[in-house]
């Protein structure tokens, strides 16, 4: 048992048997499993989703890599595992809604960084990626967002273009069908996301 003069735990302990230390994050303690399995499990939109799951990050993340790899199919591999890690670091830290993040200020945005370079470094990505990866990576994750605003949150049309504004480049054969979205079990959401990201490496 730890004493009172002893300095706090800042370490997670990981499924997979990894301690990380979360000050200090260390590219060889992250595991595609671990980031798969607490992503599978944090819910998008704090659970206010409809479906007999949660919405989770984990379904998130690779949805906004399909998007990635539809709005530029031409986008090189390590790019697109960029996408589908774009959210990895919330495996640690959770889906924290954007003006929360802001409140918290810059050491926390400086804590996520830090993280993510980790992560980056892990999976053989810089770590800061060139700007118009960052770009169309976030061009993605707002089309996410629209579509799962308005599918499974409860947002209307007008509200969530409001918010995320209205995706271009959703049209097409096929699409609409493709991105008709359902919440996974943790499990499979757990199993896709690991599956994509084997595919990708």
């Amino acid at each position: 048992m730890a004493g009172k003069s002893d300095p706090p735990r800042a370490w997670q302990r990981m499924l997979s048997g990894r301690r990380l230390d979360l000050l200090d994050p260390s590219p060889y303690d992250i595991e595609i499993e671990d980031i798969a399995h607490g992503l599978a499990r944090v819910a998008r939109w704090n659970g206010q989703t409809h479906g007999p799951h949660a919405f989770s990050v984990a379904q998130h993340c690779v949805l906004v890599e399909r998007l990635v790899t539809l709005f530029r199919p031409d986008t090189d591999r390590r790019w697109r595992l960029a996408a589908l890690l774009h959210d990895a670091p919330e495996y640690v830290i959770g889906d924290m809604i954007s003006p929360f993040k802001a409140a918290l200020g810059l050491d926390y945005k400086a804590f996520e960084r830090r993280l993510e370079a980790a992560i980056h470094i892990r999976f053989g990505l810089p770590p800061e990626l060139p700007q118009w990866v960052e770009k169309l990576i976030k061009r993605a994750d707002r089309a996410s967002a629209f579509l799962e605003a308005t599918q499974l949150a409860g947002f209307s049309d007008q509200e969530a273009a409001r918010f995320f504004g209205r995706p271009r480049g959703l049209k097409g054969p096929g699409v609409k069908t493709l991105f008709q979205l359902e919440p996974w079990s943790p499990d499979h959401a757990k199993a896709e996301m690991i599956r994509r990201c084997r595919q990708l490496q």
